[in-house]
């Protein structure tokens, strides 16, 4: 089981750059698939990239392809999420989250961190 914790988040200017950080704590972080989602307000939790446990393969949904970036450091036990060329319609509260196999979908993955908000404005 591991515990995610999210930092990074913030208010930006359109066209900047932030960069996220995932923190797990528990056992196993270099076992688990890790994604990246966001839920903007009254929506689901959108996928925006996966990464391996290894760190070897990633994928990544089209809107943010280009501009969005995800890594790990196992040894650091951290996520992160790379983000630039940001757009109000990012505006969202970011989550990682684990999965025990490698998965796109929301529903397959078993643990979530509380989500850091990132506002763009225009």
């Amino acid at each position: 089981q591991v515990q995610l914790v999210e930092s990074g988040g913030g208010l930006v200017q359109a066209g900047a750059s932030l960069n996220l950080s995932c923190v797990a704590t528990g056992r196993g972080f270099s076992n688990y698939a890790m994604g990246w989602f966001r839920r903007t307000h009254g929506n689901e939790r959108e996928f925006l990239v996966a990464i391996s446990s290894d760190g070897g393969f990633s994928s990544i949904t089209d809107p943010v392809k280009g501009r969005f970036t995800i890594s790990r450091d196992n040894a650091k036990n951290t996520l992160y999420l790379r983000m630039t060329s940001l757009k109000p319609e990012d505006t969202a509260v970011y989550y990682c989250a684990a999965t025990a196999r490698y998965a796109l979908g929301a529903d397959q993955y078993e643990y979530w961190g509380q989500g850091t908000q990132v506002t763009v404005s225009s």
